[in-house]
């Protein structure tokens, strides 16, 4: 569907000014074809990495972000061919709102493993319930902003009032942004009850460390560090959206390209790339038993 060739504000709405489009801009056609090429990379590496070490959950999460960008960034690219076309609008509104979901997700699984492996009784949450809780969680807000995406872009093609559509992805932004601080609390919590050896609960079994072993393992350590990185350019992409989506439709943030290319394309090609560098099936398979159960170790003195 072509846009006609006035715009002004209907109802809050976008509408085409001077063959502008939707976006208050043209997209820019190379940055489109950067982020679709750096996307796609990371998805076929995510592809390859879950099959390789067995990883399934890594399909639905990183893998499944990767492939939401490659349709954002392709409506993005169609549209800079042709800015006067509704769909691929519409398209990019919904593909590039939900994309990072599946991604936090990713990051909610791989610390729960952690946790299973460095020591659950450090936790605030066994990591069964970090995987149940967060990523329920996770599921609604996706559900959310892909609901509010699709009202708004329905809004949109029908010229009519999309600022109930631009709330509900607000508020399922706003819902991500607190699971975030959420679990960056439980995290540090951990990490810090871990330090100080003050374990939250009493589990059968301690796990202990031998003799002369680090509290948690190098390759561990860097892992932490990653997903610190890649939950902290996820969360600056939430508060951009927030910001973006709470000044309406024609607010200085929502028209300007650059700030969507820095704070959104780049923050989640960062995010998703940390993914693949750090990625789990390398960095927890290679990390050493650096403990052993407390009826193993008490066998052993025994000896």
């Amino acid at each position: 569907m072509t846009l006609p060739s006035v715009f002004a504000t209907a109802g809050g709405s976008p509408q085409l000014v001077d063959d502008i489009g939707p976006y208050n801009y043209v997209p820019t056609e190379w940055i489109c074809i950067l982020f679709l090429v750096l996307y796609s990379v990371s998805t076929v590496l995510h592809l390859g990495q879950a099959l390789k070490f067995k990883l399934w959950w890594m399909l639905p999460t990183a893998t499944f972000a990767g492939l939401l960008e490659i349709l954002g960034w392709s409506a993005r690219f169609w549209s800079s061919q042709n800015s006067g076309l509704l769909t691929p609008y519409e398209m990019q509104l919904v593909g590039t709102i939900i994309a990072p979901t599946p991604l936090v997700a990713a990051n909610f699984i791989i610390l729960g493993k952690i946790i299973n492996q460095v020591g659950p009784q450090y936790s605030r949450l066994t990591p069964k319930y970090y995987t149940i809780i967060f990523c329920c969680f996770d599921v609604i807000c996706l559900i959310v902003q892909a609901f509010g995406g699709a009202t708004a872009a329905r809004a949109v093609s029908q010229g009519t009032d999309a600022t109930m559509g631009a709330n509900i992805m607000l508020g399922g932004i706003a819902a991500q942004l607190f699971a975030i601080v959420v679990y960056v609390a439980l995290a540090a919590e951990f990490l810090l009850r871990l330090k100080h050896n003050a374990p939250f609960r009493h589990v059968e079994q301690p796990r202990v460390l031998e003799k002369g072993q680090h509290a948690v393992s190098k390759n561990l350590r860097i892992l932490l560090c990653a997903m610190a990185f890649c939950t902290l350019c996820i969360f600056i992409r939430s508060i951009y959206r927030t910001v973006e989506l709470a000044g309406g439709w024609f607010g200085p943030v929502i028209t300007t390209e650059r700030y969507f290319d820095w704070l959104d394309g780049a923050m989640v090609t960062l995010a998703i790339y940390t993914l693949n560098f750090f990625h789990p099936g390398i960095w927890l398979n290679k990390n050493p038993n650096a403990y052993v159960s407390q009826r193993v170790a008490d066998e052993e003195a025994s000896t």
